[in-house]
């Protein structure tokens, strides 16, 4: 007799899929959590699942909850997944947010802040681990507002779940909940802007995952490994709604689990014959620095079929180091699926083919600047290979748009890119404007919309969608429109010193617009002044002169752009402002810039670690 297992089903709510996933199969494992990245720390049955939820669901009922938003503060693991659960069994809107950072705690409290400041919630859900903290912080920081003081009627109720009695699951009522309900605030990772909650309902969710899973060819046989924050879309949709919807298993580990050991993501993927898992370009180039020869031969990754990357620019010299690394691992590059999405469209936009190797295509960077693609010269030494990001999903429209005259853009021409369909949210939360201007913009001469304005830009390639960067980071300089990470690029690959995928380029009215360059120094190198380290030569390659790395940058900087580095900022490692999901902010390193705030570094010959000081070398006016 043929199940649910064997054909999938569109369930309207995400509700009555666990509900009829934990009628259909109690006992088949679902999550399973790697407590350090490898060794199994629990794991989540349908059933296990949906008596969580429940006792989760009945107490906020209980609360009268229903409609309202709860934040969810929480590290990786299985106490998020029940909680997420338990707010859509109440009908309650989840908030996901990244869970407090101990080496940052004012930084914690500040995106915490901002996101309850606009999403008012009345709920707080986390661990009674996080909770003492958090409690801490908010005593010592004596706000107001939604984290103001217990007994204000502005305040948050804050519950740690794992002290929720299990027996309170009797008491549960079904929501009256459907398709259009709202189901998560999903919050972007302010990398431009500040952060907004983007109104995710049930129907964006199933939908979208319904249309991942043809594309990525799920079977309820398929298996799952995933590293990435659940409060990111990516996350949250991939790690946790898909295989809830497929009735499949995923192993879930924490990022930094994966940070300080990249290894642990493939061994996961080995052990357990995972076939789709993915994550941003960084990871991949990561793994790629980081692996050795010896590691690798313990490794199989011949079931890995879905090898998804997006998020932030895909390189292509990293999908070929990734796929020559681990070539003799079974690892194939047909496997690479690179994708565009974002928030604001639940998360899916655009895919390739699953069994086809990504679409490239070079083109001269003079092209780019002057918004249009273009076959390049052999003459020319300055190009760019572009990642293709496939083509629309099933039921959804890309138009690429000049964003001025809002009128469509010819094929190879590059503007905004601009999405229609069912997966497109509603809005942002309680920003009408934001979300006018932003998800019912129409095309000015044929009136054609709404259309989702995503603030990327691209274009069109014989139905391949390449994207070539963010509206708010381009730089335009004298008329040329100038990619920051076209220079980013340049500036990681000058100098040894420099610490790869660890540099920004923005430009800046000082006055007149000029162009600001940061780099994180490698923690690896010293000064020739210094000897106080015991690290190898391995490891300290050369000496570390920042006379010399500044000089290279403005020397490569010059060469490859034909532009001048205004200013040259030498960074500690990990100093560079980013979201919780690891974007780069390059609207608030401006901001730092411009107020001198900034932190740089020199040598500090009487200290094992390089101590933070000034070295900015601008360029005469």
């Amino acid at each position: 007799m043929n199940s649910d297992r064997d054909h999938p089903v569109e369930f309207a709510t995400l509700v009555k899929a666990l509900r009829s996933r934990s009628c259909s199969h109690p006992d088949q494992r679902i999550y399973t959590y790697l407590l350090d990245g490898e060794a199994e720390g629990g794991h989540l049955t349908f059933a296990d699942l949906d008596r969580r939820a429940r006792a989760i669901g009945a107490l906020l009922q209980s609360y009268g909850a229903s409609g309202e938003r709860a934040l969810l503060l929480y590290p990786a693991g299985l106490e998020f997944i029940a909680a997420f659960f338990g707010c859509l069994y109440a009908g309650v809107i989840a908030v996901p947010v990244p869970s407090p950072n101990p080496a940052q705690p004012q930084r914690t409290l500040s995106r915490l802040r901002a996101i309850a400041d606009d999403a008012r919630p009345s709920i707080a859900l986390t661990t009674s681990s996080i909770l003492s903290r958090i409690q801490t912080l908010i005593a010592a920081a004596d706000v107001e507002g939604p984290f103001a003081a217990a007994s204000e009627p502005t305040a948050i109720r804050w519950v740690a779940t794992d002290r929720i009695d299990a027996g309170a699951a009797q008491n549960w009522q079904d929501p009256a909940v459907n398709g259009s309900s709202v189901a998560l605030l999903q919050y972007t990772s302010g990398s431009t802007t500040a952060p907004r909650g983007v109104i995710v309902s049930h129907d964006n969710l199933i939908h979208n995952s319904r249309l991942i899973s043809q594309a990525f060819e799920v079977t309820p046989d398929t298996i799952s490994v995933t590293w990435l924050p659940v409060f990111h879309d990516m996350g949250l949709t991939n790690g946790i709604i898909q295989p809830l919807l497929n009735g499949r298993q995923c192993y879930l580990m924490s990022p930094q689990s994966f940070l300080q050991r990249p290894l642990r993501w493939l061994q996961a993927i080995s052990r357990y014959g995972a076939s789709i898992s993915g994550g941003p370009n960084f990871a991949f180039e990561l793994c790629s620095r980081k692996a050795t020869a010896e590691q690798c031969a313990t490794l199989d990754l011949s079931s890995w079929r879905a090898a998804y990357t997006g998020a932030e620019p895909i390189c292509a010299d990293t999908l070929r180091r990734f796929a020559a690394a681990f070539a003799l691992t079974g690892f194939r590059p047909e496997s690479f699926y690179p994708c565009y999405g974002l928030a604001e469209a639940t998360l899916m936009v655009s895919g390739g083919l699953l069994h086809d190797e990504p679409v490239l295509y070079t083109t001269d960077v003079a092209a780019l600047e002057r918004n249009r693609e273009a076959p390049p010269s052999h003459l020319r030494r300055n190009l760019r290979t572009l990642v293709g990001c496939g083509r629309a999903i099933p039921g959804s429209r890309i138009v690429i748009v000049e964003p001025e005259s809002m009128t469509a853009c010819a094929p190879d021409i590059i503007g905004e890119i601009w999405v229609s369909g069912r997966s497109v949210a509603a809005g942002y939360w309680n920003r009408p404007q934001d979300t006018e201007s932003t998800f019912h913009a129409s095309l000015s001469d044929t009136l054609e919309g709404p259309f989702l304005r995503t603030g990327d830009l691209g274009f069109m390639h014989e139905g391949e969608l390449f994207v070539t960067g963010r509206l708010k980071d381009l730089i335009i300089l004298d008329g040329r429109n100038i990619y920051p990470h076209d220079i980013e690029l340049t500036v990681e690959q000058c100098h040894p010193a420099i610490r790869p995928g660890c540099s920004a380029a923005f430009s800046a009215d000082l006055p007149g617009e000029r162009l600001i360059v940061a780099a994180e120094i490698d923690r690896h190198y010293r000064s020739p002044s210094h000897n106080g380290s015991q690290r190898s030569l391995a490891q300290a390659r050369m000496p570390f002169d920042p006379g010399e790395v500044v000089r290279a940058v403005r020397r490569a900087v010059a060469e490859e752009h034909d532009v001048r580095a205004h200013s040259v900022v030498l960074l500690k490692a990990g100093s560079l402002p980013r979201t919780p999901s690891g974007k780069l902010q390059r609207h608030a390193l401006r901001s730092s810039y411009l107020n001198g705030s900034l932190s740089t570094l020199s040598d500090a010959p009487d200290s094992a670690h390089i101590r933070l000081q000034r070295v900015v070398a601008s360029a005469p006016q």
